[in-house]
C-alpha cells in the first residue's frame, strides 16, 4: 500500500524540480507534494507538468515551505523530506522509507558524511557547520549524529508529537533535538549527495552561511535551556 507522502521545499527550482519529481520512482510513494516557496520562476508550472500536487508557500523560509507541505499531506504513515535542487540520491528513498515503514524505528536521516558525497557538493562551511552542530547535540544530549541531511523522513504520527515550528534555518536541527526529547526511535543511513543544479540560496552567499549558522546554534542553545 503507498503510505510515503514526499515534501519537496522549492524556490526558484525550475532548472531542477522536473528531474526531481520524474526521478522519484518508489512503489511507496502516495503522493508528491512540491511547495512552492516565494518562487519567481517557473517552478510552479514545471512541477505540475510532471505530476506534482503543488501548493504555495508566500513567506520564504526552508522551515516555512516544510511546515506548508504537512498541513497538506493526505495522513501518510511516513513523510520523506526532499531537496528541490537534484542533489539528493533519489535511488535511496525506499532506504530511507522501508525502516519505518517496517517498525524498525520513527526517523531515519540520510547522512551524507557516512555516504558519497560528490566533489564540490559540501562547502567547507557546510562540513564545519554540521561538525560543530553534531558536536554540540552530543554533548548537550549525548546523542552521536553525523549531519543534519535535509534528506529525510520520518513516521507522520511521530512528526506531528514533535510540534516543529522553525520557519528557516534551523528547521533540521529543531527536529533532530525534538526527535532526542521525545525518544523517537533514530537511525541513520548513508546517503549519496550531488553538486546541485543552480544557486545556493543558503551555502551559495556570505550572508547565508553567516545567517544559518547563527540560527542553527540559536535552536540548540534554545532548546538546552527550554
Amino acid at each position: 500500500m503507498n503510505s510515503v507522502s514526499v515534501i519537496i521545499p522549492a524556490h526558484n527550482e525550475e532548472k531542477a524540480i522536473a528531474k526531481v519529481v520524474s526521478e522519484i520512482k518508489s512503489g511507496f510513494i502516495r503522493e508528491i507534494i512540491v511547495v512552492n516557496n516565494a518562487s519567481t520562476d517557473k517552478t510552479r508550472e514545471i512541477a505540475e507538468k510532471f505530476g506534482a500536487k503543488v501548493v504555495d508557500e508566500p513567506i520564504a523560509g526552508y522551515g516555512s515551505a516544510c511546515l506548508k507541505g504537512i498541513a497538506s499531506v493526505n495522513f501518510p504513515k511516513v513523510v520523506l523530506f526532499i531537496d528541490g535542487d537534484a542533489s539528493d540520491d533519489l535511488t535511496q528513498i525506499d532506504e530511507l522509507v522501508k525502516p519505518i515503514l517496517n517498525d524498525e524505528c520513527d526517523f531515519v536521516i540520510g547522512s551524507r558524511k557516512l555516504g558519497k558525497a560528490q566533489k564540490g557538493s559540501l562547502t567547507p562551511q557546510q562540513i564545519f557547520g554540521n561538525w560543530l552542530a553534531t558536536t554540540l547535540i552530543w554533548l548537550f544530549w549525548k546523542h552521536k549524529y553525523s549531519d543534519l541531511g535535509p534528506f529525510r523522513a520520518i513516521r507522520y504520527s511521530s512528526l506531528l508529537e514533535l510540534e516543529m515550528t522553525d520557519k528557516n534555518y534551523g528547521w533540521t536541527v529543531e527536529m533532530q533535538i525534538k526527535a532526542l526529547q521525545k525518544n523517537l526511535r533514530i537511525k541513520e543511513i548513508p546517503a549519496n549527495y550531488f553538486v546541485r543544479i543552480g544557486f545556493s540560496k543558503i551555502s551559495g552567499t556570505v550572508k547565508g552561511v553567516l545567517m544559518a549558522g547563527l540560527k542553527i546554534i540559536y535552536t540548540i542553545f534554545k532548546h538546552k535551556l527550554l
